[in-house]
């Protein structure tokens, strides 16, 4: 089987040719440093299985970041048959020497000057014969998104598969730095491409006007987001509702006669275990989806990248730059991508401090548990709002923590962001994101919840002796750490297990309390007061995100007193808000 390289730089739409071409769902988004991790994937070119390898989006080959270390190791160590070299037709001028950096490695390569629709719309001159003379290699002009310049793309694709030459290692010491690779490449490109004098005033320039004015740009991204919480409620709870009610049914007409000749026990394992857990997980699929649909078309438009820049002056303040606040929006998704993408990063002591931020952001784990307890405690028309409150607080702890820290992971490296045009996302790749990040959270939670749920069932069904439980004593134990904040001891074990993964949570209390996700909230509200319950959704909110984020961190900063300073961060600080938030209600609302 042969091997390609996708080499290119941040941004170009590297990704979306790799979907295009292997059918995969690599996650695709208009803003740089995407790509965090190897991803590869097989298919037939010219007659061979070829294995095409997406490698980080890198600046030059002799750059000092991670991901730049990460492809040059990896192009030392591997041999390739051929690179496929994706660069942005209308940044030749900067993207080029990148390019010639590969060319002189030595491998075979294909050039693919993508986003051919941007560059005809800026008015770029293009001789794409010339170009390919002076590269001395195949370039093809096409458009990933649309599939512009495909069927002439395939055969060059094709081609470079029927080569009968070795596969080879890149020779990295014959590559130039990157002074002498851009006096190169403005020779090269001289008289076959160009950039008009005078760029025309398109939609991004006009929008940019206000979105990205000094004064109005946060208040505008914050009405933004304010405006997809709401519609994320709006669209979302009737959804969830009718997936509810297709859930209980199955439950009463399906389940309950199929087990009852069983035994009692195995019934109540099955039915009030791993059924009331699961199927409470299961119906806020609809409301996630809903949301990753929105936040998809925020990011992938473009103004996510705008959004860092108009925070980068005020995360200067914090020790962090703007990539830290995209890092943050990542995180909405999952924190575990987010940790790994700090890799951008040059400098340890910025990467260092970025991680230590990234576990407040409010992942879709514990987004479920959000949206449930904001829709419990308030109106419809408040939850949105409460929603964006607790997004903020999420905001204000990270901030806080950077604060804290910045001095001993104090960093200095220059922060270069490029600001992309504004791109109208497809229906197509909008669901298709909105269900690959569904289905992946499904599939992590199924094999926790599964675990988790029989779990709390045997600590709330197995005696420990006078007439008490496992998840009693466990209570009991965990008495004088919760009691201060105002944590029933039945929801020490939910809070146990929702430190392997926050995804358990809901399910370990549908189980605790013994009744399905419609009647969760009512057994809840029974149990604790609106103190009780808003203090164990902020300590839910801040304390560790699950076990996966704490093994993240610590293979990316290799570090166990770091991950462990990290932890004990997190919970030390979730416990003295969830205090100071309950005893202050106790005090003035009693």
């Amino acid at each position: 089987m042969k091997r390609f390289a996708l080499i290119g730089l941040p941004n170009t739409g590297k990704s979306t040719l790799f979907n295009r071409l292997t059918g995969m769902s690599q996650r695709v988004g208009n803003w740089p440093g995407l790509t965090i991790e190897l991803s590869s994937a097989r298919l037939l070119l010219g007659g061979h299985m070829v294995e095409l390898v997406d490698l980080p989006g890198v600046n030059d080959l002799t750059g000092y970041s991670d991901d730049e270390a990460v492809v040059r190791d990896v192009l030392l160590a591997s041999a390739f048959d051929g690179a496929v070299l994706v660069l942005n037709a209308s940044q030749l001028d900067r993207q080029l020497p990148l390019a010639l950096q590969v060319l002189a490695s030595g491998l075979n390569c294909l050039v693919v000057l993508n986003m051919a629709d941007e560059a005809k719309a800026l008015g770029v001159s293009l001789d794409v014969e010339r170009l390919s003379e002076r590269l001395g290699a195949p370039v093809f002009l096409a458009s990933a998104r649309h599939m512009q310049g495909w069927p002439p793309l395939m055969a060059g694709l094709n081609r470079l598969a029927n080569d009968g030459g070795p596969a080879t290692r890149a020779r990295l010491d014959a590559v130039p730095d990157t002074r002498e690779a851009m006096a190169e490449a403005k020779r090269r490109l001289a008289g076959c491409w160009a950039l008009p004098p005078v760029l025309p005033a398109g939609l991004t320039e006009k929008m940019d006007h206000w979105l990205m004015h000094p004064w109005l740009g946060l208040p505008l991204f914050f009405a933004l987001m304010a405006l997809l919480f709401n519609l994320t409620y709006q669209i979302g709870t009737p959804l969830q509702e009718l997936a509810g009610a297709g859930l209980d049914w199955i439950k009463e007409q399906a389940l309950t006669p199929l087990l009852a000749p069983l035994p009692e026990i195995v019934q109540s394992l099955a039915l009030d275990g791993i059924w009331q857990g699961v199927s409470t997980v299961l119906t806020f699929a609809p409301i996630l989806l809903v949301f990753f649909v929105l936040m998809a078309m925020v990011e992938d438009s473009g103004y996510l990248a705008r959004a860092a820049y108009l925070t980068d002056a005020f995360m200067a303040r914090l020790g962090l730059d703007g990539r830290g606040f995209v890092m943050q929006l990542m995180g909405f998704g999952c924190n575990v991508p987010a940790i790994m993408g700090t890799r951008v990063m040059r400098e340890r002591k910025q990467r260092l401090l970025t991680m230590l931020v990234i576990p407040f952001s409010l992942c879709s784990a514990r987004l479920q548990v959000v949206v449930f307890f904001a829709g419990l405690l308030f109106t419809p028309t408040q939850a949105p709002w409460v929603l964006m409150g607790l997004y903020l607080m999420s905001f204000a702890v990270a901030v806080f923590t950077a604060w804290v820290f910045k001095r001993r992971y104090a960093g200095g490296e220059a922060f270069l962001l490029e600001v992309p045009p504004y791109r109208l996302p497809g229906l197509s790749h909008l669901l298709s994101r909105a269900v690959g990040e569904v289905r992946a959270f499904l599939q992590l939670a199924s094999s926790f919840i599964l675990l988790g749920v029989v779990l709390v069932w045997l600590l709330t069904h197995v005696p420990a002796g006078e007439g008490k439980t496992l998840a009693d004593a466990l209570g009991s134990l965990l008495a004088p750490v919760l009691d201060p904040i105002g944590i029933r001891h039945e929801l020490a074990a939910a809070l146990l297990f929702g430190f392997i993964a926050k995804e358990i949570l809901l399910g370990s209390l549908a189980v605790i309390y013994g009744v399905p996700e419609a009647g969760l909230g009512a057994a809840l509200l029974q149990h604790l007061d609106w103190r009780s319950a808003m203090s164990f959704l902020i300590f839910t909110l801040i304390y560790v995100p699950c076990l996966s984020t704490v093994a993240a961190m610590y293979r990316e900063s290799r570090s166990k007193a770091y991950t462990a300073m990290s932890v004990a961060w997190s919970v030390g600080l979730a416990w003295l808000l969830s205090f100071a938030f309950y005893q202050a209600g106790v005090q003035l609302w009693p």
